[in-house]
């Protein structure tokens, strides 16, 4: 593309021109505001070197700028010299803009390769994406489903302002979108003939705004997905790409993207290894957001093995370390593991309970992860706890409630594990005494999905507050 006239001329101008080049000093030098540019001062020169598919281009315009190169296979590059290598045989057209205080402008020249030669695509990048020039089946690429934050949305700059590499305002927990196309998406890179071949069951997955600028496509079985949308789309049968080894970026042909559309074919290469490819790139449909992907080769995307335990807890919060890592979620200020018992009387006499304080969130609770497990529920499968409940607290029609629900879910699925979840409630509770419950889960004992117990005193749903009791929690026979 032809980048003419980016820069108007005055101080401004003049100041965002060395912005954008990230020019040095010495490039300066020689520079006055003045006239702008024409082609006729414009010339570089092609020169050959030992390999007959690389050559050395060098700026010998008569009037003085910053040479920015697009090579004509894919790669740009910026400097009075520069180094241009092409793999392929075929005619390619280079252009050089100039860029000035006074403005800049472009010229072109044509240069033919006659042979090809794989032996500059034999680089670590290119090995490490293709598998190698003797790897005619090419590398197959799959999201990396099983690891937090395969995929996710976050800013262009971290906190101190370098490119991010992770997306810090979310990032999609382990098999967190399962239920939609994106895992379905096979990306296979042949480096002989640098061709992409695209596979995914004639869907993929996007939100609103993406679905909108794709022309609203037809919506699958489940349509909207996780939040989103799973819309019918067919790939070609084959695409190329560009590897830009220079600028660390990795463009797909013909429209082409990664299995979630944020309407663009270029991404920046975060990290690109024998087993991972990292990538980022700017959504054109959303204002701001980055997206990131994280893939590794199909072979790999193993479902990690959690083994089944029947492990008995138990905690009476009796000492300021409790025994189990108990989490509160949007808790009230006065949330405490070990808190002094409001009515040590019978039945709990203990010195110590928890205090579980109902914040104005809509859906706050106590939680329990098990660690590197899931649980068998074949024997153990009942909760039992002592709870209370003031009266004094104010009980509402659709709002506070005086009961208690225990939840038993899937951590796999981060925010939407209680999509996964069981849930026993107890209602309409005596206040203003301890009160022995059970949750008794065998009806789900053949279940071997969860690892993760819920507690949550008064409802959900609502903005109403509350503060409750909970003591001698086990989780047992």
């Amino acid at each position: 593309m032809y980048m003419k006239n980016i820069f108007r001329t005055g101080l401004i101008s003049l100041m965002a021109l060395f912005v954008f080049t990230g020019c040095d000093p010495e490039e300066r030098d020689g520079h006055s505001l003045g006239r702008a540019p024409q082609e006729s001062d414009l010339n570089f020169t092609i020169n050959s070197t030992d390999n007959a598919n690389v050559f050395t281009l060098v700026d010998t315009s008569t009037y003085p700028g910053i040479a920015v190169w697009d090579l004509g296979n894919g790669v740009t590059t910026k400097g009075s010299s520069v180094k241009a290598e092409y793999p392929f045989a075929g005619e390619y057209t280079i252009m050089m803009t100039l860029y000035t205080e006074g403005g800049s402008v472009a010229i072109t020249k044509e240069i033919t390769v006659a042979q090809d030669d794989m032996s500059l695509l034999d680089t670590p990048l290119y090995n490490a994406l293709t598998g190698g020039a003797a790897n005619l089946e090419g590398k197959t690429w799959v999201f990396d489903q099983y690891h937090d934050g395969h995929f996710g949305v976050g800013p262009e700059l971290d906190d101190e302002g370098n490119p991010a590499t992770s997306p810090g305002w979310w990032p999609c927990p382990a098999n967190g979108k399962d239920l939609t196309s994106l895992y379905k998406q096979e990306f296979t890179f042949i480096q002989v003939g640098v061709e992409f071949i695209w596979t995914n069951n004639d869907s993929i997955y996007t939100n609103e705004p993406g679905w909108n600028a794709l022309g609203n496509p037809p919506a699958l079985e489940n349509p909207g997905g996780q939040d989103d949308y799973d819309v019918y789309y067919v790939p070609k049968d084959r695409y190329t790409f560009i590897l830009n080894e220079n600028d660390k970026t990795l463009t797909l042909s013909d429209g082409a993207f990664f299995g979630h559309y944020a309407g663009t074919s270029r991404y920046e290469i975060i990290t690109l290894t024998e087993n991972e490819l990292y990538v980022r790139c700017a959504s054109t449909v959303e204002n701001e957001n980055y997206w990131y992907y994280r893939f590794i080769p199909k072979e790999l995307n193993v479902k990690p093995e959690v083994p089944l335990r029947g492990v008995a807890l138990a905690e009476n919060f009796e000492n300021e370390t409790p025994n189990i890592n108990f989490e509160g979620e949007d808790m009230g200020d006065h949330f405490s593991l070990y808190y002094q018992n409001p009515l040590p009387l019978p039945i709990n006499t203990s010195s110590r309970v928890c205090l579980y304080d109902k914040s104005e969130a809509l859906y706050m609770n106590l939680s329990y992860t098990a660690s590197n497990y899931k649980f068998d529920l074949t024997e153990i499968n009942k909760v039992r706890m002592l709870v209370y409940l003031p009266g004094g607290n104010t009980y509402t029609t659709g709002k506070l409630q005086p009961q208690v629900a225990v939840k038993l879910q899937n951590s796999d699925q981060g925010d939407n594990a209680w999509e996964t979840q069981t849930e026993i409630v107890k209602t309409d509770l005596d206040t203003d005494k301890w009160v022995e419950l059970e949750f008794d889960f065998s009806s789900v004992s053949d279940r071997e999905d969860y690892d993760k117990i819920v507690i949550q005193f008064g409802g959900e749903g609502h903005d109403g507050t509350g503060i409750f009791y909970l003591d001698d929690f086990s989780f047992d026979k």
